[in-house]
């Protein structure tokens, strides 16, 4: 490579890493994975190398990754706080310690430890009180968080026992195990709130909340690994932190002295497989040289210690075998195919379903029933089907096939030219997508009407009380009161949320009442274009068409849903009830650097939900549309996106950006 080429790549490197970085310690939402991330990182460690004088005093190889925020005041760190050196081999462990057998001229002692999977926290304690708790910020300055870590109920507030110094420094990693992790998204997932991708992401996002209410009603857990100060109980790290688990921190049991590199390598292989049954998420070991003498003798570069490594292991994959397919309508009529598998352990978890998103999906992965599947859990929330290990198929296996009549009601399913998914037409008679459309009417982003959970919308569909959205009006707190797992103030609960939700605005009405492709965007701009429900019902194709982002697909869905006399007797029930279909939506466009943009959505995203991502271009002063047109500025494309879309922006000439792009573009 030569001089130009380097300097160029170099600054590309420098760029993407810290903007990598921002997403990792700043948002909390990365999008990559951190193999990928030191991949870039160690690519550019080499070109700094081979080419001393690119290095610049700012680059990310000079200093760890800053996770400070505007929120918090900023406190300094005593000691700096480094971050670690990653390796995922075990010849570059053993290289590790070859070349601190070098710098030393003996062969030190190791510790390992278990790498947690959370974030990093400093406490400082003065005369046995907790006195500062910072994050890792830019290593020398962080985040002052006490407040919220006083909330953490396995980290001390006060130290009683005798022995402690009157100030020192102990260093650890706050966490989420992942049951609690699982009830906080049960949690939200019921109040219909977007579900956390990650126990990590999770752990981040709570400590940098502004409420520590709500930190403290989160299960947060810790584990202290690191003790510094001026007049420390011993000379090595292992027994500091047997004192401190004296003095009453948590200190991890799985920690192992080691009298040199094989027996590292042993731990490192031993706990592979076994950390996976363990509560709480690791992705690594770290290995500490546990002399403090020999730690200062090998001191640290400007990043990382040279006495110290972290060795993490690869990314999660799974083998299992695809017993069945279910295909699950939706309460628009959508049928999403998912994957009944032989249950296997991944990511310390046990998977049993996995997402096949479309009939698309099914025909590129080539599915027949019985194959050995890989699956990867990764960022997602659902685990998905990511290859077929087809060397291990059975003779004469049936290949999976989409089905062309609705699994539940048996109407043939349509699908509609330009669109990915199949659905069934018969949506006032086929039971899901009743019961579903019901969910939807009582959502947060709808209704929003407490109380009123999945649960229960399917127990008052099976007992008989309601078949449409407007039978919850009718509803008596007697009925409800009778019910199981209801009672009087379940009961009182619903009522008052059912008369509380006559308010609502009318572009949440018109997005409740679930018309096809009628999504919040959508019946935000409808709700502009037309002051109440009468006009709407009225307009013709022409008026709905001049409005901002409504093509055909989405006029001829909502004419048909209002020529349909079963809705209009829907309508006129519910404002009987008391609901006003009217209202005024200002639509005043935010200033930013999507001004005048539209801008399509499509496919899963790593560090945004889609109603993040929406919102963020909103934000920038764009306009979100939900299909692909001659108008449409350009794609954000996540994983999976739809190919009809790609196909069609690839007939207008229309741009593809990735994530990576488009958060460049509003950071401009």
């Amino acid at each position: 490579m030569k001089l130009a080429e380097a300097k160029k790549r170099a600054e590309e490197l420098r760029k993407t890493i810290s903007e990598h970085n921002h997403r990792y310690y700043i948002l909390n939402k990365p999008v990559i994975s951190d193999f990928e991330f030191d991949i870039l990182l160690s690519e550019l460690k080499t070109i700094e190398k081979n080419f001393p004088g690119l290095i610049t005093p700012d680059s990310p190889t000079m200093r760890v990754g800053s996770d400070l925020t505007e929120e918090f005041r900023q406190a300094e760190h005593t000691w700096p706080m480094l971050s670690l050196g990653n390796t995922y081999s075990t010849d570059e462990v053993n290289e590790f310690g070859e070349r601190v057998r070098k710098a030393l001229g003996y062969e030190p002692e190791y510790v390992c430890e278990l790498k947690y999977d959370g974030v990093s926290i400093s406490l400082t304690y003065e005369d046995g009180r907790l006195a500062r708790a910072v994050t890792r910020g830019d290593g020398n300055v962080g985040d002052d968080v006490t407040i919220n870590v006083r909330t953490v109920r396995s980290i001390p507030v006060k130290i009683t026992a005798s022995g402690a110094p009157e100030m020192f420094v102990i260093r650890g990693e706050i966490y989420l195990p992942r049951k609690g992790f699982e009830k906080m998204n049960a949690d939200r997932q019921s109040r219909g709130e977007a579900l956390f991708a990650n126990p990590r992401n999770a752990a981040a996002g709570t400590i940098k909340l502004l409420d520590p209410r709500i930190v403290a009603s989160r299960p947060l857990d810790c584990y202290l690994y690191y003790l510094l100060g001026g007049q420390l109980p011993a000379d090595n790290h292992y027994d500091n932190l047997m004192a401190a688990r004296s003095w009453g921190f948590r200190i991890s049991d799985i920690m192992q002295k080691c009298a040199g590199m094989e027996e590292v390598i042993r731990f490192v292989s031993a706990w592979e497989n076994e950390r996976k049954r363990l509560p709480y998420d690791t992705d690594g070991v770290v290995i500490k040289v546990n002399s403090l003498e020999a730690q200062k003798a090998l001191g640290n570069t400007a990043k990382t210690p040279r006495w110290a490594i972290a060795y993490k292991y690869a990314a999660e994959q799974a083998l299992t075998e695809l017993i069945s397919v279910d295909f699950q309508v939706g309460r628009t009529g959508n049928v999403t195919p998912v994957a009944n598998l032989r249950p296997v352990l991944l990511a310390g978890t046990t998977v049993r379903r996995a997402t096949l998103h479309n009939s698309d999906q099914i025909e590129m992965l080539g599915l027949h029933y019985g194959d050995t599947v890989i699956i990867e859990k990764g960022g997602e929330i659902i685990p998905k089907i990511v290859e077929v290990d087809t060397s291990r198929r059975a003779k004469g296996t049936e290949p999976v096939t989409f089905p062309e009549k609705c699994p539940e009601c048996g109407t043939p399913l349509i699908r509609a030219e330009g669109e990915a998914n199949h659905y069934c037409p018969n949506y006032l008679h086929c039971p899901p997508q009743i019961t579903r459309r019901i969910i939807h009417f009582v959502s947060r982003k709808a209704m929003d009407i407490e109380g009123l959970g999945e649960e229960t919308i399917e127990l008052l569909y099976s007992r008989g009380l309601i078949r449409n959205v407007a039978d919850l009006y009718d509803l008596k707190q007697d009925q409800l009161a009778s019910l199981e797992r209801l009672g009087n103030k379940s009961a009182s609960n619903i009522i008052t949320g059912l008369a509380a939700s006559l308010t609502a605005p009318w572009h949440r009405k018109l997005f409740a009442l679930g018309i096809r492709h009628v999504g919040e965007t959508v019946a935000k701009t409808l709700a502009a274009g037309f002051p109440d429900i009468d006009t709407l019902m009225k307009a013709t194709e022409e008026q709905l068409c001049s409005l901002p982002e409504i093509g055909p697909r989405i006029s001829t869905s909502v004419r048909e849903y209002f020529s349909d006399p079963d809705n209009i007797k829907i309508i006129r029930r519910l404002r009987a009830a008391g609901l006003s279909f009217e209202g005024t939506i200002r639509t005043a466009a935010a200033k930013g650097p999507l001004n005048g943009k539209t801008v399509v959505v499509s496919g899963t995203f790593k560090g945004f939900t889609r109603d993040e991502l929406k919102a963020a271009i909103e934000a920038a002063g764009g306009r979100n549309a939900g299909s692909v047109s001659g108008s449409t500025s350009f794609i954000v494309a996540g994983n999976d996106m739809g190919p009809a879309k790609r196909a069609r922006a690839a007939e207008l000439g229309i741009p593809i950006i990735t994530e990576e792009e488009f958060i460049r573009m509003i950071k401009e």
